[in-house]
């Protein structure tokens, strides 16, 4: 059974010309199958056009999100609600052709547990997407060590049970092949058309750069030091007490030699200090704070997005060992 995850904000000239190509590619397939659509609280008429579209379709659950929490987490809901053994998330504005999810089952049918969509030919603007986009992904690809020219892309195919060892929150959505690669998850890359938004302007722009920066350091703490942390802060800790141990001994031979210290080095070395040391705190702390987060969450079973309701004509099926 496959289970198509589409989280939406604002899409709503693209969901009917969406909902018509991606049943006629199902129905193709000749396979069972539930479209999932996650309403991420949108102020257009979304909703109602699927609220609609449920009374003619009991394949389709349409999951309307309290407020707006972001892509992750839309993405999440859909996750943990999906009950097919393989699951396709994709985006609501049609820059995903439905023609693609035949190729990307193929790849999971030679025995990859992932198959993650790659914009071989972007149409975006150079300077916002293309170009940040190669360098985001360049960077993602050395920090995770999985080698993969598209992260960014939400148009992936997934084996469900790889889903359940990878718990997203924050942006983290566009890191689950390299998450997953943490359990042992085969993933491939298999290139997908780019088309042109139907309408609307995209929810993305050029400073979401930085948001992924610092995510790229959030992943390669958690893929290398995650479980031995002191293996990354003991390093810092000894090179700086060495550094440090060494300019206090310097210091001191230079002082018992006659020389004045305070006059000549002491503002600059004491506003080096502190920088060195506020900024090896802020840094040390905001790893902490995404160790911590992703431990709450997990220990504790919360999840980063709250159900308003749930719309389906069919009958829920058993829970899930994963609902479970």
């Amino acid at each position: 059974m496959l289970s198509i995850v589409i989280p939406i904000h604002n899409e709503e000239p693209s969901l009917l010309p969406l909902y018509d190509r991606l049943t006629a590619v199902l129905e193709e397939l000749g396979l069972p199958y539930e479209i999932l659509f996650v309403d991420d609280a949108s102020t257009d008429r979304s909703y109602l056009l699927l609220a609609n579209l449920v009374e003619t379709d009991n394949r389709l659950k349409v999951i309307r999100l309290r407020r707006n929490f972001g892509q992750t987490a839309a993405l999440q809901a859909g996750f943990h609600e999906a009950e097919g053994d393989v699951i396709i998330a994709m985006d609501g504005d049609l820059q995903h052709a439905p023609e693609d999810i035949p190729a990307l089952l193929a790849k999971l049918e030679e025995g990859y547990d992932i198959a993650s969509g790659w914009r071989r030919e972007r149409i975006d603007n150079a300077i916002t997407r293309k170009i940040p986009s190669r360098v985001a992904n360049w960077l993602m690809s050395k920090a995770s060590g999985l080698d993969l020219h598209d992260f960014g892309t939400t148009f992936k195919a997934y084996r469900a049970e790889v889903l359940r060892d990878v718990h997203l929150y924050g942006e983290l959505h566009r890191f689950i092949p390299a998450l997953a690669t943490y359990y042992g998850a085969r993933v491939a890359e298999v290139p997908i058309r780019n088309t042109p938004r139907a309408a609307g302007d995209s929810h993305y722009g050029l400073g979401r750069t930085f948001r992924v920066l610092f995510d790229i350091l959030t992943v390669k703490f958690l893929l290398k030091y995650f479980t031995r942390p002191m293996h990354f802060f003991g390093s810092i800790g000894l090179a700086g007490t060495l550094s440090g141990g060494a300019i206090l001994t310097y210091i001191a031979i230079y002082r018992l030699t006659g020389h004045e210290i305070a006059v000549q080095h002491g503002p600059l070395m004491v506003a080096g200090g502190l920088l060195l040391l506020a900024g090896l705190m802020m840094f040390s702390t905001g790893l902490l704070g995404e160790v911590m987060i992703r431990t709450y969450f997990e220990s504790q079973d919360r999840r980063i997005y709250a159900i308003r309701d749930i719309l389906t004509k069919r009958e829920r099926s058993a829970p899930t060992e994963r609902e479970k």
